[in-house]
């Protein structure tokens, strides 16, 4: 049985601005992870934080862009395991952006989790840190400034 996160936020900012922040490698490394990644189909790339023993993650997660429309939704595969080759963690994370009034609403999707109640609620309190943490970076006077 699977399992997924589903988090919805308002941004007061238009599409553009939140879209840089889900695209732009230097910026996704200030909320999130650092990366190689690519706003291109079919790119492969890593995003490496610190180890979790406790969780069987060796701190990378490996991958894929699936689909992409720009300013309107990303996917990609997140894969992940307690190393040496070994996945034991293989799901898709879908971010979506509708322009509403006076802003853009994101809708995070994270499918294919499996059952596990301890891992589950970790990513499910993450990723609404990490979507959080996107709308205070916006509201400092420098966003989108990687200098800092």
């Amino acid at each position: 049985m699977h399992r997924t996160i589903t988090h919805r936020y308002f941004y007061p900012h238009p599409a553009e601005t939140v879209w840089e922040y889900l695209t732009r490698p230097e910026l996704i490394a200030q909320w999130l992870m650092e990366n190689d990644f690519q706003p291109v189909a079919g790119h492969e790339f890593t995003f490496r934080t610190r180890p979790l023993p406790n969780f069987e993650f060796d701190g990378t997660v490996y991958c894929k862009v699936l689909d992409i429309v720009p300013l309107q939704r990303l996917v990609y595969s997140w894969k992940g395991g307690p190393g040496k080759g070994k996945i034991n963690l293989d799901s898709v994370v879908t971010w979506t952006l509708r322009s509403v009034d006076n802003g853009t609403e994101l809708l995070l999707e994270h499918s294919g989790l499996m059952e596990n109640a301890d891992i589950f609620a970790a990513m499910n309190t993450g990723w609404l840190k990490n979507i959080t943490t996107i709308d205070q970076l916006l509201q400092t006077p420098d966003h989108g400034n990687t200098n800092r």
